[in-house]
């Protein structure tokens, strides 16, 4: 359904559970290299728990690789980018499927050449108080995906009894 992209995660923690957001909500996720862990982290497998084999991860050598794999081209309408630097609010889009949410690193999101690849209409910022700096990856990364999957009615979803 959609894709999420964590370029060059630094906290096992962070990237367990987004592991197991994807695997609860279907989403795919990618890992761009460098990583600041090995997959393998005792830390990673922890907050991850049992959804390591219900989530579909790749994990990409650098973005050129990730870029090749998902057959990005310039201004690809189906990237975002979310970042504090972002003046579209996440709420904004009407998400479609096979859209990717790019997030960057817990110390220093995403590099600004990268960034600025993005269309400015594609770099969505969530709503915080002007006295915060950020949010919590894992948890920014929630915020995002469930907004998108409302959008689509929770398709795939559990029913409600």
């Amino acid at each position: 359904m959609f894709h999420i992209v964590l370029y060059q995660p630094e906290i096992p923690p962070n990237t367990g559970n987004v592991m197991r957001l994807c695997a609860n909500g279907g989403f795919r996720l990618h890992l761009v290299k460098p990583l600041g862990f090995e997959i393998t982290d005792k830390h990673l497998a922890r907050a991850g728990m049992d959804y390591r084999d219900l989530v579909n991860v790749t994990v990409h050598e650098d973005w050129a690789a990730l870029s090749a794999a998902l057959a990005l081209q310039p201004e690809d309408p189906r990237l975002y980018a979310l970042s504090t630097r972002g003046r579209v609010a996440h709420t904004a889009p009407q998400y479609q499927a096979g859209d990717i949410f790019l997030f960057g690193q817990e110390t220093a999101g995403l590099p600004g050449a990268l960034l600025d690849t993005i269309a400015p209409a594609r770099r969505l910022r969530i709503p915080m108080r002007p006295d915060c700096r950020s949010l919590n990856l894992s948890n920014a990364v929630a915020i995002v995906a469930y907004e998108a999957w409302r959008q689509h009615g929770f398709v795939g979803a559990l029913a409600p009894d």
